[in-house]
């Protein structure tokens, strides 16, 4: 896509409407200010339900070949945000397994990650698509020599902690709800901001807010972080056989 935008002399633009977050725009324009100080950790949490009905609902939800996983169809903004607010990754360590969606899904529906980046600082990532009935967490925490912040919420929504050196993050705006899809729920409904910032680089000469070499980075991320589980070895778990997850190392 980079490419052919290139030949075609055509603008591309990468839907990530969660970086308009009001929370995550708070928490980066503190971590650009330097408030948090060095960046020595950041923790991901993406809680969520997804079940039967929802992957039976199309021909495409839980295959291999058309979905490719849940940090893909699921998970990638939050990939994204942990890529926008620290930076390069570049070690990754991985488990993933399918506890509990068998033979519904070809791949995983849970996994724990650790990840170094290329700042020093250190990364985890607990992912499922099994929290009962309904989504529970999408989180992410950023740990820094000055200060700590956590937004958290069912969707990146809500400022949930932070203890800021000489610092308090002033209030942000009220959430907006999420996208809602009949029996279950999706991220934050930001898309106009989107569509906002097209407008304004085609008729204003603006900068586009992601373009294809950021988002082309979720994706070699969660490549990354496919090859070091080893995805190929996980095991489809039932109430008689436990689960053995695989884990790789990648660089």
């Amino acid at each position: 896509m980079i490419r052919a935008s290139e030949q075609a002399n055509r603008k591309l633009f990468i839907v990530k409407q969660n970086r308009f977050n009001p929370p995550i725009v708070a928490l980066r324009n503190a971590i650009d200010e330097g408030r948090l100080g060095r960046v020595l950790g950041v923790q991901v949490n993406c809680f969520w339900n997804r079940n039967e009905a929802y992957y039976n609902s199309s021909d495409w939800k839980g295959t291999k070949e058309l979905d490719g996983g849940t940090l893909y169809t699921q998970f990638s903004h939050f990939i994204d945000l942990m890529y926008w607010l620290n930076g390069e990754v570049e070690r990754i360590s991985a488990y993933t397994c399918n506890l509990n969606l068998g033979k519904i899904v070809e791949f995983e529906d849970s996994g724990v990650i650790a990840l170094t980046f290329a700042n020093g600082s250190l990364g985890t990532i607990h992912f499922s698509v099994n929290s009962f009935g309904k989504n529970m967490e999408g989180s992410i925490t950023v740990f820094g020599t000055r200060g700590t912040v956590k937004v958290g919420g069912q969707y990146l929504n809500t400022l949930e902690y932070q203890a800021i050196e000489d610092y308090t993050i002033p209030d942000v705006e009220e959430h907006r709800p999420p996208n809602e899809y009949g029996f279950y729920q999706g991220s934050m409904s930001n898309h106009d901001k989107v569509y906002e910032n097209i407008v304004h680089v085609l008729h204003e000469n603006g900068r586009i807010a992601t373009g294809g070499e950021e988002g082309l980075k979720t994706v070699e991320i969660i490549e990354k972080i496919y090859r070091a589980a080893g995805e190929k070895d996980f095991l489809h778990s039932t109430e008689e056989t436990p689960v053995e997850p695989s884990r790789r190392l990648a660089n």
